[in-house]
């Protein structure tokens, strides 16, 4: 059964870490990994990036700036400068950047950090950290070093294996997925966040929302409970940005859990009452949509199904189901600025 472990807990950890020898964190030298098409100003990313490093040249730090090349090169460039002995990868982008770093540094010694420069960057907003990416480095040289606990989630890929991605914000299967593997990267480039809006719209007045099965494990009595849902979103944060704050109270970074969306329900009614209701932070979970605490979820089709199920994790579309969620506790080091630590 997983527990919950508070940012608290967390950083007792760290300085147990520390007095076993390994030395307390001091940021040296800094990989700013970037995606040159990231976000809705592609053109200018260089000089940004230029402005970033300066802050940490400026506090006497080494800094190398990295530009990915393609799909997945994020997590072969923090592979590679970790193992040229950076301590710290900068993740400079939106989610989809973050996510990609993430694959090769689950597990390792090497701090990841966030510098928003994406259309979505829901980390960074849950993080605390602010929009301008200049002030989110400066943030950064007074962050903490906390060890968090990530998400695992096993899929089918489109070539029919098996596979898995760790996830720090949340996969969602359903329509969500559904929603994910239509979003338009050019779209994303020239409406920005508005993209996510249109999409999102377009799907509510026309998806027909299947069933599937899950089977949820749950954190209080660690009983398999089985319901069948039209979509499920496993989240490890709560403030989203943008219309989607405090979209789940009590999802947290700090969490060894799961909080899972669970929708019960075909309604489009229902979930566009759902979707405003947010908007105006006026939700709630109960009946039709309500939020499981768990520790892992397991999605599989239904015997009646005909449709193909989606499943994407941090923004990322991946495949289809079936699908496991679970947690991987304590396996990333995450800089986290001091306004979300004092919260705790």
């Amino acid at each position: 059964m997983a527990t919950t472990v508070s940012v608290k807990e967390y950083r007792v950890d760290r300085l147990a870490q520390f007095v076993a020898g390994r030395g307390e964190y001091v940021m040296r030298r800094v990989a700013l990994i970037y995606n040159p098409m990231s976000g809705q100003l592609p053109e200018q990313r260089a000089g940004v990036i230029a402005d970033v490093a300066a802050v940490f040249l400026g506090a006497g730090i080494e800094v190398k700036a990295l530009a990915t090349e393609g799909p997945d090169s994020a997590g072969r460039l923090a592979l590679e400068a970790t193992a040229d002995g950076y301590d710290t990868i900068l993740a400079c982008g939106g989610d989809g950047t973050v996510h990609e770093a993430l694959q090769t540094m689950v597990g390792g010694s090497a701090v990841l950090g966030v510098i928003p420069m994406g259309t979505a960057n829901a980390l960074a907003v849950d993080l605390g950290l602010p929009a301008n990416p200049v002030r989110a480095a400066k943030r950064l040289l007074k962050a903490t070093p906390v060890r968090v606990s990530v998400g695992n989630v096993f899929f089918t890929g489109d070539d029919g294996e098996s596979r898995s991605r760790y996830f720090v914000v949340a996969a969602g299967i359903g329509v969500d997925g559904l929603f994910f593997s239509r979003l338009d990267s050019r779209m994303k480039r020239r409406f920005g966040y508005a993209a996510y809006f249109i999409e999102a719209m377009r799907l509510a007045f026309t998806h027909t929302f299947p069933m599937f099965a899950a089977e949820f494990i749950e954190t209080a009595t660690g009983a398999p409970r089985v319901e069948e849902v039209s979509q499920v979103l496993a989240v490890r944060i709560s403030n989203f940005g943008g219309m989607v704050n405090n979209l789940v109270p009590g999802a947290a970074l700090g969490n060894g859990n799961l909080h899972a969306m669970a929708f019960k329900t075909r309604s489009r009614w229902e979930y566009l009452r759902f979707m405003v209701a947010v908007w105006f932070q006026r939700h709630k979970y109960a009946g039709a949509i309500e939020v499981v605490d768990c520790s892992q979820v397991e999605c599989r089709d239904l015997d009646s199904s005909t449709e193909r199920l989606h499943v994407e994790a941090d923004g990322e579309w991946l495949g289809t189901l079936p699908v496991r969620i679970e947690v991987v506790p304590q396996a990333l080091t995450l800089l986290i600025p001091p306004k979300p630590l004092r919260r705790g």
